[in-house]
């Protein structure tokens, strides 16, 4: 599933092709994929121009005038920007069409969405889907002492308090993991436990893994492609993700793999403790 970072890789391709311009039109080839699509999206679209884009979260945000749209790539999205004229493929279910160019969004599994939020309702970030989500971690609010404030009521594992998005948000498995092994502190530690100092090293390490993420393009997930068709590689400096028996980077000592919530954990028991 595309995190936080693949997002934001996204946004930042997605950018200097659309800020600026006027949509000439939207194509839907179906009725919708997660939720339906907005029925009126072509009538509120056409003709209006994009200000800017903007992300909360996973979600990728395009700011018109009278209110934002907002795409979700669910499990295995990706947006390519193509030629106008582009032929679509079998799972290329939206497009928002511009003068020269088309922002397309293929999505196999259909789990991602397409909504659109009025301004007349408010900011977007008090729509239903974002507004209980927690702050960036790219952001200034965010930082070790919050992470110690919030938690101290926390009797859940830290990993999965970090994946919950309440604290803070868009830090996925892969980064999640990798974050704690940057901190040593080991998954299963219940996060009331964490005392302030170790809250520091990991508010610094999920900034850092997370920065050094969008840097190198994002993973290469499966089904993840940047704009431009191509896929990250920060896989390719994992410490613990994905490589459970694997000589750990840091004490030589085999990776670890445990379930969390139905989802891996990747730990090195030598490192995190």
């Amino acid at each position: 599933m595309p995190e936080l970072p693949e997002v934001e890789v996204t946004r930042r391709g997605v950018a200097p092709h659309v800020e600026g311009q006027a949509v000439s039109g939207v194509i839907l080839r179906r009725s919708g994929l997660r939720w339906p699509f907005p029925a009126d999206l072509s009538e509120l679209l056409t003709g209006r121009v994009i200000h800017h884009t903007d992300r909360r979260g996973k979600y990728l945000l395009l700011a018109f005038e009278h209110g934002s749209l907002m795409i979700h790539l669910g499990m295995s999205g990706h947006l390519r920007i193509l030629p106008a004229a582009t032929p679509a493929q079998k799972h290329d279910h939206f497009d928002l069409v511009l003068q020269e160019q088309v922002l397309r969004l293929s999505d196999p599994r259909r789990f991602g969405a397409v909504l659109w939020h009025a301004a007349e309702d408010g900011p977007v970030t008090q729509h239903v889907l974002l507004r209980g989500l927690g702050v960036e971690p790219l952001g200034a609010d965010f930082d070790g002492e919050l992470l110690y404030r919030l938690t101290r009521q926390r009797s859940a594992p830290i990993k999965q308090v970090l994946l919950a998005g309440d604290i803070v948000v868009g830090v996925g498995n892969i980064y999640a993991s990798e974050s704690l092994f940057q901190a040593h502190i080991h998954p299963k530690t219940a996060a009331g436990r964490i005392g302030r100092a170790r809250y520091v090293l990991l508010a610094q390490a999920i900034r850092a893994t997370l920065a050094a993420a969008i840097e190198q393009g994002g993973s290469s997930l499966r089904d993840f492609l940047n704009v431009n068709g191509q896929s990250g590689y920060f896989q390719q400096n994992y410490f613990v993700y994905n490589r459970e028996g694997l000589p750990c980077r840091v004490c030589g000592k085999p990776v670890r793999q445990i379930r969390q919530g139905q989802r891996a954990s990747f730990y090195c028991a030598n490192c995190q403790k």
